[in-house]
């Protein structure tokens, strides 16, 4: 990975790619300021955001600030196509208010990972991207990632057209399998270790350590279930509705962290941080005020006893 250092606190900009609602040019320029302001220098995103829209705005805003003052990172295996009469529709099938005047098709060829970074790399106007990611790999051919696409994506990095690579992804056989390649820089987790639960730590997280492959945690507030002090059952978790299991779990992880004055969301964002393993977390937020929310609770205070608590009722693993 050189000399590339990820900041503790990432953006990911899957919001200002209309995830869920429309936001307008000005409100997302809003919110990137918002993020530059309470000192976030990491960028995430994704032609799968928005189909483009995200890199768009995301690039024209980096345009306007030094280059070497923050590090972006990209995903590949999906390209944008043309579609077809789908611009009377909205992309609201994969959660995105944009029309669906392109599509996504897979492509995991050398070809194919070449062809997305060069589109990337024209939808935000930038002349570099310092990290990509293969995002998730499992949901089309897990193998061809493997066999394909990440060998491609070093073959990038290694002739110094990008500074690290990675996998994405919320499967854990799938960060598993990829890790064990040896050919990568960086794991993003995405929603696999957080402080609702844990299952990256079986095997993925022992896999990075013995590799040499830094952790970029993701949803780490399980897509808005550890986002408030008080979890309801109309929470969103994973995209979907929340199990009562894992509600039940967060309501007395939540109760424990008011005991200590904690509030829940600032529980979430440290509670991986503590793992030297994870190099950096990348939080979403669609309004300027979670931006810098998010940004004050990585400083504020956390007291061990929360943790040694949270572990000794089996909130969290011991």
């Amino acid at each position: 990975m050189g000399e590339l250092t990820l900041p503790r606190l990432g953006y990911g900009a899957a919001n200002i790619g209309n995830l869920y609602r429309a936001l307008t040019d000005d409100k997302a320029w809003e919110i990137l300021q918002a993020a530059w302001d309470a000192g976030v220098r990491y960028f995430d995103t994704a032609p799968h955001y928005g189909l483009g829209l995200s890199e768009r705005r995301l690039g024209q805003f980096l345009a306007t600030k030094p280059r070497d003052q923050y590090v972006i990172s990209t995903k590949v295996g999906r390209l944008l196509e043309l579609n077809p009469g789908g611009g009377g529709e909205l992309d609201l099938a994969h959660d995105f208010a944009v029309p669906a005047t392109l599509k996504r098709v897979w492509d995991f060829t050398a070809a194919g990972i070449r062809q997305s970074v060069e589109d990337s790399l024209e939808r935000t106007g930038l002349d570099r991207f310092d990290v990509l990611y293969l995002h998730d790999p499992e949901r089309n051919n897990l193998q061809d990632g493997l066999d394909q696409a990440i060998p491609a994506m070093a073959g990038l990095r290694d002739a110094g057209l990008v500074r690290a690579v990675g996998v994405g992804s919320m499967d854990t056989d799938a960060l598993l399998a990829s890790v064990n390649t040896g050919a990568l820089d960086l794991l993003m987790v995405a929603g696999r270790y957080t402080l609702a639960e844990q299952p990256a730590l079986a095997d993925v997280i022992p896999a990075c350590r013995r590799h040499g492959v830094g952790i970029v945690n993701a949803s780490i507030f399980n897509s808005g279930l550890l986002a408030t002090d008080t979890p309801k059952t109309d929470a969103r978790y994973e995209y979907g509705a929340v199990p009562i299991d894992v509600l039940e779990r967060v309501k007395a992880i939540a109760e424990t962290c008011r005991e200590y004055g904690v509030s829940l969301p600032t529980a979430a964002l440290q509670y991986t941080l503590r793992d030297d393993a994870v190099l950096s977390v990348v939080v979403g937020g669609s309004k300027p005020e979670h931006v810098r929310q998010n940004a004050a609770r990585l400083h504020e205070h956390v007291p061990d006893e929360l943790w040694v608590t949270l572990a000794g009722r089996g909130l969290i693993p011991a």
